[in-house]
Protein backbone atom coordinates (compact mmCIF):
# COMPACT_ATOMS: atom_id res chain seq x y z
CA UNK A 1 0.00 0.00 0.00
CA UNK A 2 2.01 2.47 -1.38
CA UNK A 3 0.02 5.88 -0.08
CA UNK A 4 1.37 9.39 -0.91
CA UNK A 5 1.32 12.48 1.52
CA UNK A 6 -1.58 14.64 0.16
CA UNK A 7 0.12 18.31 -0.53
CA UNK A 8 -2.98 20.20 0.81
CA UNK A 9 -4.61 20.06 4.10
CA UNK A 10 -8.75 19.08 4.12
CA UNK A 11 -8.68 17.03 1.72
CA UNK A 12 -11.15 14.51 1.52
CA UNK A 13 -11.26 13.78 -2.07
CA UNK A 14 -7.50 12.93 -2.53
CA UNK A 15 -7.50 10.74 0.41
CA UNK A 16 -10.59 8.96 -0.98
CA UNK A 17 -9.30 9.05 -4.64
CA UNK A 18 -5.69 7.49 -3.31
CA UNK A 19 -7.46 4.49 -1.06
CA UNK A 20 -9.64 3.83 -3.76
CA UNK A 21 -6.80 3.12 -6.42
CA UNK A 22 -4.86 1.23 -4.07
CA UNK A 23 -8.67 -1.24 -3.64
CA UNK A 24 -9.49 -1.81 -7.46
CA UNK A 25 -5.54 -1.73 -8.36
CA UNK A 26 -5.37 -4.92 -5.58
CA UNK A 27 -2.72 -3.40 -3.90
CA UNK A 28 -5.59 -4.00 -0.90
CA UNK A 29 -7.05 -7.00 -0.83
CA UNK A 30 -10.54 -7.91 0.24
CA UNK A 31 -10.45 -8.93 4.19
CA UNK A 32 -7.43 -6.59 4.44
CA UNK A 33 -7.33 -4.14 7.32
CA UNK A 34 -7.05 -0.36 6.80
CA UNK A 35 -4.50 1.12 9.28
CA UNK A 36 -6.17 3.03 11.80
CA UNK A 37 -7.78 6.39 11.48
CA UNK A 38 -4.77 7.70 13.60
CA UNK A 39 -2.03 6.58 11.21
CA UNK A 40 -3.72 7.17 7.69
CA UNK A 41 -3.90 10.94 8.63
CA UNK A 42 -0.02 11.17 9.83
CA UNK A 43 0.66 8.92 6.47
CA UNK A 44 -1.16 11.35 4.82
CA UNK A 45 -0.32 14.40 6.20
CA UNK A 46 -3.96 15.50 6.93
CA UNK A 47 -6.56 15.98 9.48
CA UNK A 48 -8.82 12.59 10.99
CA UNK A 49 -12.01 14.62 10.16
CA UNK A 50 -10.44 14.36 6.41
CA UNK A 51 -10.03 10.58 6.91
CA UNK A 52 -12.90 9.85 8.49
CA UNK A 53 -14.74 11.68 5.71
CA UNK A 54 -13.12 10.01 2.94
CA UNK A 55 -13.90 6.72 4.97
CA UNK A 56 -17.41 7.19 4.65
CA UNK A 57 -17.56 7.78 1.21
CA UNK A 58 -15.61 4.45 0.88
CA UNK A 59 -17.85 2.80 3.26
CA UNK A 60 -21.08 4.10 1.01
CA UNK A 61 -19.45 2.81 -2.62
CA UNK A 62 -19.42 -0.05 -0.92
CA UNK A 63 -15.35 -0.39 -0.31
CA UNK A 64 -14.60 -0.97 2.97
CA UNK A 65 -16.97 -1.98 6.15
CA UNK A 66 -16.32 0.01 9.21
CA UNK A 67 -16.71 -1.35 12.50
CA UNK A 68 -17.36 0.70 15.39
CA UNK A 69 -14.01 -0.16 17.73
CA UNK A 70 -12.69 -2.39 15.25
CA UNK A 71 -10.54 -2.68 12.03
CA UNK A 72 -11.63 -0.98 8.54
CA UNK A 73 -11.54 -3.82 6.48
CA UNK A 74 -11.61 -3.64 2.38
CA UNK A 75 -14.76 -5.10 1.09
CA UNK A 76 -14.38 -7.43 -2.70
CA UNK A 77 -15.94 -4.30 -4.93
CA UNK A 78 -16.70 -6.73 -7.35
CA UNK A 79 -19.80 -8.24 -5.02
CA UNK A 80 -20.34 -4.50 -3.19
CA UNK A 81 -19.44 -1.89 -5.39
CA UNK A 82 -21.95 0.04 -7.46
CA UNK A 83 -21.88 1.28 -11.45
CA UNK A 84 -20.61 4.36 -10.33
CA UNK A 85 -17.13 2.30 -10.16
CA UNK A 86 -17.05 1.72 -13.58
CA UNK A 87 -14.56 5.02 -14.84
CA UNK A 88 -12.20 3.79 -12.64
CA UNK A 89 -12.02 0.23 -13.58
CA UNK A 90 -11.78 1.22 -17.62
CA UNK A 91 -8.94 3.37 -17.00
CA UNK A 92 -6.26 2.41 -14.51
CA UNK A 93 -3.60 4.71 -14.32
CA UNK A 94 -4.39 5.89 -18.18
CA UNK A 95 -4.48 2.28 -19.59
CA UNK A 96 -7.50 0.99 -21.35
CA UNK A 97 -8.51 -2.50 -19.11
CA UNK A 98 -9.26 -4.29 -22.42
CA UNK A 99 -12.00 -6.75 -19.98
CA UNK A 100 -14.09 -4.04 -18.60
CA UNK A 101 -14.22 -2.16 -22.03
CA UNK A 102 -15.55 -5.50 -23.58
CA UNK A 103 -18.26 -5.28 -20.26
CA UNK A 104 -19.30 -2.01 -21.46
CA UNK A 105 -19.88 -2.73 -24.94
CA UNK A 106 -21.53 -6.21 -24.43
CA UNK A 107 -23.74 -4.40 -21.52
CA UNK A 108 -24.41 -1.96 -24.35
CA UNK A 109 -25.30 -4.38 -27.09
CA UNK A 110 -28.02 -6.21 -24.56
CA UNK A 111 -29.89 -3.06 -22.73
CA UNK A 112 -29.38 -0.62 -25.65
CA UNK A 113 -32.08 -2.55 -27.64
CA UNK A 114 -34.79 -2.88 -24.77
CA UNK A 115 -34.13 1.22 -23.99
CA UNK A 116 -34.65 1.85 -27.98
CA UNK A 117 -38.30 -0.25 -27.70
CA UNK A 118 -39.34 1.27 -24.85
CA UNK A 119 -38.55 4.74 -26.14
CA UNK A 120 -40.51 3.99 -29.47
CA UNK A 121 -43.44 2.80 -26.50
CA UNK A 122 -43.08 5.72 -24.27
CA UNK A 123 -42.56 9.08 -26.61
CA UNK A 124 -42.54 7.53 -29.94
CA UNK A 125 -43.11 11.06 -32.66
CA UNK A 126 -41.87 13.50 -29.56
CA UNK A 127 -38.35 12.50 -30.20
CA UNK A 128 -38.50 13.28 -34.06
CA UNK A 129 -36.51 16.45 -33.86
CA UNK A 130 -33.81 15.79 -30.97
CA UNK A 131 -33.04 12.52 -33.17
CA UNK A 132 -32.63 13.72 -36.31
CA UNK A 133 -30.45 16.66 -35.14
CA UNK A 134 -28.18 14.18 -33.23
CA UNK A 135 -28.17 12.27 -36.54
CA UNK A 136 -27.42 15.43 -38.84
CA UNK A 137 -24.67 16.75 -36.16
CA UNK A 138 -23.05 12.91 -36.54
CA UNK A 139 -23.32 12.78 -40.30
CA UNK A 140 -21.37 16.30 -40.61
CA UNK A 141 -18.49 15.51 -38.40
CA UNK A 142 -15.30 13.54 -39.25
CA UNK A 143 -13.62 13.85 -36.19
CA UNK A 144 -13.78 10.45 -34.46
CA UNK A 145 -14.05 11.18 -31.37
CA UNK A 146 -16.75 14.12 -31.73
CA UNK A 147 -18.51 11.72 -33.72
CA UNK A 148 -18.90 9.19 -30.69
CA UNK A 149 -19.82 12.15 -28.45
CA UNK A 150 -22.88 12.54 -30.98
CA UNK A 151 -23.64 9.16 -30.99
CA UNK A 152 -23.92 9.91 -27.14
CA UNK A 153 -26.55 12.65 -27.47
CA UNK A 154 -28.46 10.27 -29.71
CA UNK A 155 -28.65 7.57 -27.53
CA UNK A 156 -29.39 10.17 -24.13
CA UNK A 157 -32.15 11.27 -26.19
CA UNK A 158 -33.66 8.03 -26.37
CA UNK A 159 -32.68 7.31 -22.94
CA UNK A 160 -34.59 10.05 -22.25
CA UNK A 161 -37.45 8.47 -24.27
CA UNK A 162 -37.27 5.26 -22.26
CA UNK A 163 -38.66 6.97 -19.17
CA UNK A 164 -37.23 4.73 -16.81
CA UNK A 165 -34.86 5.99 -13.93
CA UNK A 166 -33.58 2.50 -13.65
CA UNK A 167 -31.87 2.81 -16.96
CA UNK A 168 -31.25 6.57 -17.06
CA UNK A 169 -28.87 5.83 -13.99
CA UNK A 170 -27.24 2.84 -15.88
CA UNK A 171 -26.75 4.97 -18.95
CA UNK A 172 -25.31 7.95 -16.66
CA UNK A 173 -22.33 5.25 -15.75
CA UNK A 174 -21.90 3.33 -18.61
CA UNK A 175 -21.16 7.27 -20.25
CA UNK A 176 -18.83 8.23 -17.16
CA UNK A 177 -16.90 5.61 -18.28
CA UNK A 178 -16.55 5.18 -21.79
CA UNK A 179 -16.55 9.36 -22.25
CA UNK A 180 -12.49 9.04 -20.90
CA UNK A 181 -11.73 6.38 -23.01
CA UNK A 182 -13.17 7.90 -26.45
CA UNK A 183 -9.84 8.13 -28.23
CA UNK A 184 -8.47 4.86 -27.34
CA UNK A 185 -11.95 3.45 -28.50
CA UNK A 186 -11.43 5.44 -31.55
CA UNK A 187 -10.99 2.61 -34.18
CA UNK A 188 -13.30 0.20 -32.49
CA UNK A 189 -16.61 2.72 -32.52
CA UNK A 190 -15.40 3.58 -36.46
CA UNK A 191 -17.79 0.18 -36.88
CA UNK A 192 -20.49 1.75 -35.08
CA UNK A 193 -20.71 6.00 -35.22
CA UNK A 194 -19.84 5.95 -39.41
CA UNK A 195 -23.32 3.71 -39.85
CA UNK A 196 -24.78 7.16 -40.29
CA UNK A 197 -27.82 5.05 -41.95
CA UNK A 198 -28.39 2.93 -38.87
CA UNK A 199 -29.01 5.77 -36.57
CA UNK A 200 -31.58 6.84 -38.90
CA UNK A 201 -33.59 3.46 -39.15
CA UNK A 202 -32.99 3.29 -35.65
CA UNK A 203 -34.86 6.98 -35.35
CA UNK A 204 -37.38 6.15 -37.53
CA UNK A 205 -38.63 2.72 -35.84
CA UNK A 206 -38.70 4.97 -32.40
CA UNK A 207 -40.19 8.21 -34.04
CA UNK A 208 -43.08 5.81 -35.68
CA UNK A 209 -43.54 4.13 -31.97
CA UNK A 210 -42.69 0.54 -33.79
CA UNK A 211 -40.98 -1.42 -30.60
CA UNK A 212 -40.22 -4.27 -32.24
CA UNK A 213 -38.58 -2.58 -35.28
CA UNK A 214 -36.39 -0.42 -32.81
CA UNK A 215 -35.06 -3.04 -30.83
CA UNK A 216 -34.21 -4.89 -33.84
CA UNK A 217 -32.26 -1.60 -35.57
CA UNK A 218 -30.58 -0.87 -31.83
CA UNK A 219 -29.03 -4.55 -31.89
CA UNK A 220 -27.91 -4.05 -35.53
CA UNK A 221 -26.53 -0.58 -34.92
CA UNK A 222 -24.65 -1.74 -31.89
CA UNK A 223 -23.25 -5.52 -32.61
CA UNK A 224 -20.75 -4.47 -35.37
CA UNK A 225 -18.63 -2.74 -32.86
CA UNK A 226 -19.24 -5.26 -30.00
CA UNK A 227 -18.23 -8.09 -32.76
CA UNK A 228 -15.07 -6.15 -33.43
CA UNK A 229 -13.89 -5.95 -30.16
CA UNK A 230 -14.24 -9.30 -28.79
CA UNK A 231 -12.64 -10.47 -31.89
CA UNK A 232 -9.36 -8.23 -31.43
CA UNK A 233 -9.50 -9.10 -27.57
CA UNK A 234 -9.49 -12.53 -28.65
CA UNK A 235 -6.62 -12.10 -30.60
CA UNK A 236 -5.19 -10.52 -28.06
CA UNK A 237 -5.47 -13.17 -25.70
CA UNK A 238 -3.80 -16.22 -28.10
CA UNK A 239 -1.31 -14.10 -28.88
Amino acid sequence: MALQPVARRSVPDEVFEQIVADVVGGELAPGAALPSERRLAEVLRVSRPAVREAMQRMAQAGLVEVRQGDATTVRDFRRHAGLDLLPRLLLRRGELDLAVARSVLEARLHIGPRVAALAAERSGARLADDLRAAIAALAADDDPVARQRHALTFWDHVVDGADSIAFRLMFNSLRAAYEPALAALATVMAEEVNRTGAYRTLADAIVAGDAAAAARAAEDLLGPATDVFLTAIRELEES
